[in-house]
């Protein structure tokens, strides 16, 4: 039975900040929303035998999705004999409905105001009010994708873990999730970073005494009025949020290095342009080709100089100021002795890849990264990760997955025809 969407950008935003991708770590299952939600841990049963899995129902999971779809591939289901000779796939998603980690972003994130998003194969975004929320809108246009497509997703499944099954295996890769246990001949990856935030440590930090919040579960800037908040951090996430929070409340601006500053080809944009994403992915990818750690967006992007950063530079909110050396209960302290007091901290410092369901499958190099060819990890390539290192961003998605899904029909082709 299919449900009928509201129209784009009506669906109703998400209230409780649940865990997105496809990862909750294994400890977690008796946290309360974890149990309130219906999470838990591992369920046990007889591996569910599908040829490829695609972990995350973000954009490159719908677009990986697409491309199975398009080349044949049918949808798993456990109640249905696939066609003799067919492929199956299927998609394990952890949200409860559409729209990977958009749906849980903060309601001042408006379509104006985020870098630009690629179309879904086949299924054009469209115009979108500037002033519409991100949250509502991305959401009910990834659930419009969906339906068109038919595209066999289950939500909400938590995999926990990916590991090989052993030499000789005609599925090699058993995934343990919530939803029981599958084996697989090929994963795509596609978890993004929303569920690692990243808070580097600092001295103090645990007898700050008022509220500490990261981008991932800042609540927009009515939570902040009339206060003294320190936002750490040289990102947009950052920009964006002194923008939000400087009109109601006093700010200060705190980051580890100096801005980068560049010049935007759209000045009226605030985001980054198609050209502009494309030269910084190969600039990424040559990074991940060694094995080395992506690094944060904005080393990669710097800040763009347009009409909206102009803009904050003439309200006064870019006055900034280096890290601070520790903090204390009522604010920080720098290393001159400086100090200043403030009620909250928002760190926009940035995520991390959620890739630890594949810790047992030993994938890091001696760098630190995972070292990929093309989307695959070097030395298999029944392995892809889409959404990592070069492919993290939604112009990028689309070409990922294409590139994906050829590599494991001819990997498939080879192995078992």
């Amino acid at each position: 039975m299919r449900v009928t969407e509201p129209g784009r950008g009506a669906q109703r935003r998400s209230v409780a900040r649940i865990p997105s991708g496809a990862y909750v770590p294994l400890v977690s299952p008796h946290d309360p929303l974890v149990q309130r939600r219906g999470y838990g841990g591992p369920r046990d049963s007889a591996p569910h035998a599908v040829d490829v899995i695609v972990i995350g129902a973000g954009q490159a999971g719908l677009c990986a999705a697409y491309e199975l779809r398009r080349r044949g591939f049918i949808g798993y289901s456990p109640d249905r004999t696939a066609q003799p000779g067919a492929r199956t796939f299927v998609v394990l998603d952890a949200e409860f409905r559409p729209g990977g980690a958009w749906q849980h972003r903060w309601p001042t994130l408006t379509m104006g105001s985020i870098n630009h998003i690629a179309d879904l194969p086949g299924f054009p975004v469209g115009s979108a009010d500037p002033s519409q929320e991100a949250a509502d809108f991305i959401p009910t246009y990834f659930a419009e994708f969906e339906d068109a497509f038919d595209l066999p997703i289950f939500r909400p499944v938590l995999v926990h873990s990916v590991t090989r099954s052993g030499p000789g295996n005609a599925h090699p890769f058993l995934v343990r999730t919530t939803a029981g246990t599958f084996s697989a001949r090929a994963i795509i990856n596609c978890t993004g970073t929303w569920t690692r935030p990243f808070v580097p440590y600092y001295p103090g930090a645990a007898s700050f005494r008022g509220r500490q919040f990261h981008t991932q579960d800042y609540p927009g800037p009515r939570a902040f009025e009339g206060q003294r908040v320190m936002i750490i951090g040289g990102g947009i996430s950052a920009l964006s949020h002194l923008d939000d929070v400087g009109a109601v409340a006093r700010t200060l601006w705190v980051t580890r290095t100096p801005p980068r500053w560049r010049r935007s080809a759209h000045p009226h944009s605030r985001g980054l342009t198609a050209k502009e994403g494309s030269l910084i992915e190969m600039k990424v990818r040559a990074r991940v080709a060694e094995g080395l750690p992506p690094l944060p967006v904005v080393a990669a992007t710097g800040l763009p100089i347009n009409d909206w950063t102009r803009s904050l530079h003439d309200r006064g909110l870019l006055h900034r100021m280096p890290m601070f050396e520790r903090l204390t209960p009522e604010g920080a302290i720098w290393a001159d002795g400086h100090s200043v007091s403030v009620d909250s901290i928002i760190w926009a410092t940035g995520f991390r890849a959620e890739l630890r369901h594949l810790v047992p499958l030993g994938l890091r190099s001696p760098h630190g990264g995972i070292a990929l060819d093309d989307t695959h990890v070097k030395g298999d390539p029944r392995i892809h990760l889409i959404g990592y290192g070069p492919s993290a961003s939604t112009i990028g998605a689309r070409t990922a997955a294409r590139s994906a899904v050829r590599s494991i029909q001819d990997v498939l082709d080879r192995t078992y025809a």
